[in-house]
């Protein structure tokens, strides 16, 4: 496929949104059957973001399906990412995704999409009867969305996100259309907008789905969203593989994390957490990364580029393997604690932070969750950790010993005098995974974190062995840490999340 030459100007619009185009004007093909479209969403960017022309419009298709070449999948797709840029932008790694479903039947796609121009504080599903493409006329099925607005007061009916202007062409569903109408044939379309991208939201949508889906399989959720945007080639690289590497493991709680506080970017970062939601507890297990490429790869103009990906998520007869259990060598957990003996020492005495040399272990340059624990004479003096992997593993060990020093709440901050006799423990933390089982959880070997809408509580692997508790005081003490009655482990609305530590001291390893 050739691509035409563009200006700089042409090139950013069609990278994730559109900024100056005029709606077209489409004549509406009747649906066939007795249901009749009244109220229709016409195509905002064709002739922008995709050909206009019908026949140019599959062509391309065609052509980039062509091109692609995912695995065979073993399992059934619940869902899936595409990115929705323009096409001689994302098209080459959006393939990726529609043609591992070419093959596959699905009564229904659920789309779910950020709002690029619009803010409302609420997931809108649209309340309209077909969306329409150069290919033709998409029925929207009513009743499914009618039951998915009454399943959380987050939820409504409504054309929010889904309406456009000349100004405002929203393109987040609609560029992922043609794609399933050339692979799917025949379905109805549930179009969904998240103008909300809080965890809770995610979580209610995902939720929602799955209730309503339980045992039918007939449904693709999909989630529209391209990756970091504007960063040069090499950050992009960076922020967007941390990204996916957390999809892989199936850490939704720290992807939400970190792209409600930008540490990582996806503009349909929400959709994305609310599908993993939805095909785990559909019974997906496995995450599947197909292709990643930025539009660096396309244009070799590598000072702002947007970052896509093509994801699945499985759900498979065969139980996923489990996956490799993280270690660190004596040499670089000796590099750690030195690293936060330093940071207190330093803060302390000099009220200076102190600044380590970036490590040349691999290990501690990638992001993990950590805590540091204080003690004196034997008893906790101070413990503060970062859950989620937000800086490289030898910099959050610098941070949560600093912070265990001077801000643990729970006691004040470490004197000059103490310095001789603290003792230090560092937890190094695995990737989150939601418990679908609590008989799973295993006492000294996973730590747990419980969370129900903004009450969050965590202990680590180590604390239930110490005092003696079996799975079920675990559970309820971890309720009591996050503020909450002991027994909130068993409401529906709390997620129970474990992980696994590496644990060790200046004795050796627990």
């Amino acid at each position: 496929m050739k691509i035409a030459r563009r200006s700089a100007m042409a090139w950013m619009m069609t990278q994730c949104i559109a900024l100056l185009i005029t709606a077209p004007v489409l004549r509406v093909r009747a649906s066939s059957g007795p249901a009749v479209a009244e109220k229709v969403r016409p195509a905002a960017v064709a002739g922008a973001f995709y050909p206009a022309d019908p026949k140019e419009l599959s062509k391309m298709i065609d052509n980039l399906l062509a091109q692609a070449a995912p695995p065979p999948v073993d399992g059934q797709i619940l869902a899936a990412v595409a990115p929705h840029a323009g096409y001689p932008y994302s098209g080459p790694v959006a393939a990726w995704t529609y043609a591992a479903l070419k093959g596959h039947k699905y009564a229904r796609v659920v789309v779910i999409a950020p709002s690029h121009y619009v803010g409302f504080g609420f997931t809108s599903v649209y309340d309209g009867d077909a969306y329409t493409t150069p290919l033709g006329q998409i029925l929207v099925d009513k009743e499914f969305a009618r039951r998915l607005a009454k399943m959380s007061p987050t939820i409504a009916l409504s054309d929010k996100g889904h309406q456009f202007t000349a100004d405002a062409p929203e393109h987040s569903i609609e560029v992922e259309l043609p794609w399933l109408q050339k692979v799917l044939g025949d379905f109805e379309l549930v179009p969904v907008v998240m103008g909300d991208q809080s965890y809770q939201s995610s979580r209610a949508l995902g939720v929602a789905l799955a209730k309503l889906l339980h045992n039918q399989h007939d449904t693709l959720v999909l989630a529209s969203s391209d990756l970091s945007h504007y960063h040069t080639y090499d950050e992009a690289e960076t922020i967007d593989h941390r990204t996916l590497h957390a999809l892989q493991a199936w850490d939704y709680l720290s992807m939400s994390s970190n792209f409600e506080s930008r540490v990582w970017e996806a503009c349909g970062g929400a959709p994305i957490i609310a599908a993993m939601i939805y095909a785990e507890r559909m019974g997906a297990s496995r995450a599947e990364v197909l292709r990643y490429a930025n539009s660096g790869d396309v244009t070799s103009d590598h000072s702002r580029v947007v970052g896509y990906s093509a994801d699945l998520f499985i759900k498979s007869a065969q139980a996923a393997d489990p996956p490799a259990p993280f270690s660190l060598t004596d040499q670089e957990e000796t590099e750690l604690l030195a690293v936060a003996r330093k940071s207190v020492e330093s803060i302390i005495e000099n009220k200076n932070p102190y600044a380590p040399q970036p490590s040349t272990s691999e290990t501690l340059n990638r992001e993990h969750g950590a805590f540091v624990t204080l003690s004196e004479g034997g008893e906790l003096r101070g413990c503060v950790g970062y859950t989620t992997p937000i800086r490289p593993l030898y910099m959050t060990v610098r941070d949560t010993a600093t912070l265990a020093a001077l801000r643990d709440p729970r006691f004040p901050p470490v004197t000059v005098s103490e310095l001789p006799r603290l003792s230090y423990e560092i937890s190094v933390l695995s990737p989150l995974r939601r418990v679908t089982n609590v008989e799973q959880i295993k006492v000294g070997r996973d730590g747990l974190l419980i969370k129900n809408a903004d009450s969050e509580g965590l202990l680590l692997p180590q604390v239930p062995v110490e005092q003696k508790w079996d799975r079920q005081t675990f559970l309820e003490e971890t309720c009591r840490k996050a503020g909450m009655d002991p027994n909130c482990w068993k409401d529906e609305n709390t997620d129970i999340f474990s992980f696994t530590a590496v644990v060790f001291n200046e004795k050796g390893r627990e």
